[in-house]
Parts: C-alpha cells; structure tokens; sequence
C-alpha cells in the first residue's frame, strides 16, 4: 500500500513542473512568466491594429524576460520595500482597479438615443434664436475702457484700437474680430451687453467679466444656427455620461462613513 501511494506521489511530483509550466511563457532563474500575462499584451497589440505575427511575438517574449531579470535585481536590493515604491505600488493598483469600475460603469450605463435627443434639444434652446458678430475690446480697468469709449466717439477706429489695446490674443489681431457666436457660448455679462446694442452700436458703458473690461461694438446679427444633431452627438453623449459619473460618486459618498483624520 505505502508502495502505490509512494508511486502516486512520484507521478505527480513528475508531471507538476511540466503542467505548471504550461501556463509559462518562459523562466527566468527559475521564475516563471505568466502566460496570462504574455496574452494580455499581445492581445492589447492587436486591439490597437498591430499584427502580432511571429516577429511581434518574440519582442513581447523578450521585453518580458528584460523585465523580469531588472524586476528581479530591483527584489535583490531591496527596492520593492522601500516605502514610497509600496505606496506607489499600492495607488498604481487603486487606480487600475478604479479605472476598471468606471469602464464598466460605463458599459453597463450606456446613454441612449432619447436622452441624447432630449439634451440636444436643450442644447438649441440654450443656443437661443439669435447669433452675433461683435467686436471688442478687452482691459485691465474701467477707467482704460471709459477712455476708449471717448477715443471711439471721438472718431477713432476700433479695430485699430483693439490691435493697439486690447488684451484678447484671440481676436486683438483681427481687429477685436470675434466673428459669429450665440449668447450661450459667452459670459452672461457680455452677452447681455452685446443683446443690448443696436447693430453698428459701441456700448456706451464698458462691461465687466472675470476677465477684465470689454468696449463691445456690435457689428449684425442673424438667426440662430445651432449645429446639426450628427455634429454634436458624439459630444452630449459624453456630457452627460459625465454627469452619471458624477452622479455616481456622489451617490456613493451619500452612502459612505467617512472619516477624515487630517
């Protein structure tokens, strides 16, 4: 009995190091490379349209062992437990795993065609029925933008005025130029200055953002041309899943216990 048994465990003894290595892509110094791991690359590879054939596969199989044997040296000194490789150990697999849970949060979230269509048309409606050509002319204070609102009822020319003045490297070459815009895309001060003037009109008062003074003269305006569905789909879909992102965090801050030491 003690003789079958002892054949038993010979025979799997024996078979062990070959079914293990099975599931290797190579040793090196006697430690094994996953073949989990060699899969996961080739198949990123192929997923960026790279063809793996046998070439790509040898330069996967030889960057792995030039990983393991540096992985390897780096154990031998002893870096793998220096603190702040455990830390960044530690949020490099937080970060994975978060990244995994937000894909799939998203997967199983998908945003469908009527809450796109439902946000594009809020998109018109924010949009408005009007767009604007304006100029303008943006400065540091109220008295520069009272001084060339003087300067302009005085006869001077504005567009040359914002190429001397103003501070928008966006429009002060082109002469204060912002071509054609919706209130929807600018700060609510200035659209509500520039929905104010009379077309050709200078504001007679300078008007106040977070940016500083703006002298806005109005130049036309026509009927709002919202883009088309197609041209923003892509666009609000990200948007709002944005927000059930979003909303998903919050929920789960809702729900958890936290406590904050410092």
């Amino acid at each position: 009995m003690k003789f079958t048994q002892t054949l038993i465990a010979v025979a799997i003894l024996s078979l062990a190091p070959a079914a293990f290595a099975a599931d290797a892509v190579a040793t090196v110094n006697g430690k094994q490379i996953k073949q989990s791991v060699y899969d996961y690359i080739a198949k990123d590879a192929a997923s960026r349209g790279q063809k793996v054939d046998d070439q790509v596969k040898q330069a996967i199989t030889n960057k792995l062992i030039d990983s393991e044997l540096v992985y390897q040296e780096a154990q031998k000194l002893g870096l793998d437990k220096q603190a702040d490789y455990v830390a960044r150990e530690e949020l490099s697999r937080r970060e994975l795993l978060t990244s995994a849970y937000l894909q799939d949060f998203v997967k199983k979230n998908p945003i469908s065609d009527a809450d796109t269509k439902a946000a594009y048309e809020q998109y018109k409606k924010a949009y408005g029925d009007k767009e604007y050509s304006a100029r303008h002319i943006l400065v540091k204070t109220e008295a520069e933008a009272k001084d060339i609102i003087a300067q302009l009822g005085k006869g001077a020319d504005f567009a040359k005025l914002a190429k001397e003045k103003s501070m928008d490297p966006g429009s002060k070459e082109k002469g204060g130029d912002l071509g054609w815009f919706s209130p929807a895309t600018m700060v609510k001060p200035f659209s509500d200055a520039v929905a104010g003037l009379q077309k050709g009109a200078v504001s007679a008062t300078p008007a106040q953002t977070q940016f500083g003074w703006h002298v806005i003269k109005l130049v036309d305006t026509r009927s709002a041309q919202p883009l088309p569905y197609d041209k923003v789909k892509d666009g609000l879909q990200k948007n709002l899943q944005q927000r059930n992102l979003e909303k998903m965090m919050s929920d789960l801050r809702t729900k958890a216990k936290i406590d904050i030491s410092k």
